[in-house]
């Protein structure tokens, strides 16, 4: 009988539970043994096992977090912990390891398979940032959490006739941003990928506002600008009544979408069936609806290309219509 595990690590997302549920029950229904490890390589260093059946878990398939912890482990980027970790694996008689995550979690999983672990990825981040697959788990989550917050943003907005910024996760990848700007029709999405210019902005916002409009949604990923401070600097510059709201762990948190419960058990029954197939060393993810596995190398190394047609579109039906665009380049 083989013996499987699995864990969770790097930045929880909605849709986590779904996938190790789904680990779990395929694991057993095809005859193996199948551990749970708690906070991610954390308690992989400090052999942290617990042994699953399907009452394990039962009615976690809707809710948020993790029910495996996880936490960021600085501790793992040193080789000896690394070995430690491979042998405590090899130890408990581990044949394949799922491990459900983000792009620091696949060099932790690809450094394991360096060392003799058979294991797979799955993609589970807010951020829609991985190569190699369509959707992320936890990213709807995120998007629909943003599109239900700037509802009520806009409603309190529109009454005291302000702008309102809005900024949500996205350091270095604007999905978020971009993907709840378009869904709830924000007057300005500002990303990563797309330099802005603030004059523009500015002049591009008051003209909004001379015009009659009672209130304009500015989108910000926290990788595009700074949210209170651009909100200062437009109040300077225009005396429109501006607020900000920092979005933060609210896009992480609650119960999962159907969407993201759906491909968390999908994916999650995937990675089983990869690692006893000997598809290992791969990230498990969805390709135009279809599964897809693509190795940790171009996983790592090949960056999700920024959604420009998207982007346009977004533009297009909105700040766009106004003056040209807020671009820095101006084309």
């Amino acid at each position: 009988m083989k013996r499987l595990a699995v864990l969770t690590s790097g930045g929880d997302a909605p849709g986590m539970n779904a996938a190790v549920r789904a680990v779990v029950r395929t694991a057993l229904a095809l005859g193996c043994q199948i551990y749970g490890i708690y906070r991610g390589y954390a308690g992989l260093l400090d052999d942290d096992f617990v042994r699953m059946e399907s009452s394990s878990v039962s009615g976690v398939v809707l809710h948020g977090g993790t029910m495996l912890k996880t936490a960021r482990c600085k501790e793992f980027l040193e080789e000896e912990n690394q070995i430690k970790a491979a042998e405590t694996l090899k130890h408990r008689g581990i044949d394949g390891l799922v491990v459900v995550g983000g792009d620091g979690s696949i060099k932790g999983a690809e450094v394991l398979s360096k060392l003799g672990i058979s294991t797979v990825t799955i993609p589970g981040t807010i951020d829609n940032d991985m190569h190699g697959t369509d959707e992320t788990i936890g990213h709807d989550t995120a998007v629909n959490a943003v599109v239900s917050a700037v509802s009520r943003i806009r409603d309190t907005a529109s009454a005291h006739n302000r702008a309102a910024i809005v900024e949500v996760m996205g350091r270095f990848a604007g999905n978020i941003a971009l993907d709840s700007g378009l869904a709830c029709g924000a007057e300005y999405i500002l990303v990563p990928e797309v330099p802005f210019s603030r004059e523009k902005l500015a002049r591009s916002l008051k003209r909004q506002m001379e015009e009659g409009r009672t209130n304009s949604i500015i989108i910000c990923a926290e990788g595009a600008d700074d949210g209170r401070a651009l909100g200062e600097w437009l109040k300077e510059r225009t005396d429109i009544d501006i607020c900000t709201t920092i979005l933060g762990f609210i896009q992480r948190g609650g119960q999962p979408s159907a969407k993201d419960a759906i491909l968390g058990s999908t994916l999650g029954a995937a990675a089983v069936k990869a690692l006893l197939d000997g598809e290992t060393a791969a990230l498990v993810g969805m390709w135009e609806g279809k599964v897809r596995k693509v190795s940790y190398e171009d996983a790592k190394h090949i960056k999700k290309p920024f959604n420009q047609k998207l982007y346009d579109l977004a533009e297009m039906l909105g700040a766009a219509q106004v003056e040209g665009n807020i671009r820095e380049s101006g084309l």
